[in-house]
C-alpha cells in the first residue's frame, strides 16, 4: 500500500491528516450541503479544493510532495466517499423527520415509503 495509496513511510500520517482530518472536514462540508439543501454535486465539487488543502497539510507537517496528481487523487476520493456519507446520513434525517407520513428509514443511509 505504502506508494500507492501514500507515500509517507508510516500509515499513521496518512490516516491522520487524510482520514481524520480532511475526513471530518468533508464529513461536515457534506452535513452543511444536505441540511441547506443542496444538491450532492455541489458537496461533491467542494472536495476539490479540500483535497488540496488536504495535499498542503501533508506537504508542510510530514514533507510529502506537494503537486502529486496520484496522491491527490487518493486523498480526494476518500473526501469523496466520506462526503458523501456524511450527505447521505443528514439527508436520511431530514427526509424521515420533515415527512415521517410518507417516509421511514430503512438504514442510517436511506429511506423508503411507508406501508399504506
Amino acid at each position: 500500500m505504502q506508494g500507492m495509496i501514500y507515500e509517507e513511510a508510516s500509515f499513521l500520517p496518512f490516516f491522520i491528516i487524510t482520514c481524520a482530518l480532511g475526513g471530518w472536514a468533508a464529513w461536515m462540508t457534506g452535513r452543511g450541503c444536505a441540511l441547506t439543501w443542496r444538491s450532492m454535486m455541489q458537496a461533491l465539487v467542494y472536495m476539490l479544493p479540500l483535497g488540496l488543502a488536504v495535499r498542503f497539510i501533508h506537504f508542510v507537517i510530514v514533507g510529502s510532495t506537494l503537486l502529486s496528481v496520484q496522491y491527490y487523487v487518493v486523498d480526494t476520493m476518500i473526501l469523496l466517499i466520506l462526503c458523501v456519507l456524511g450527505f447521505q446520513y443528514t439527508r436520511t434525517g431530514q427526509m424521515v423527520r420533515q415527512y415521517s407520513w410518507l417516509f421511514k428509514k430503512s438504514s442510517p443511509f436511506s429511506w423508503r415509503r411507508t406501508g399504506n
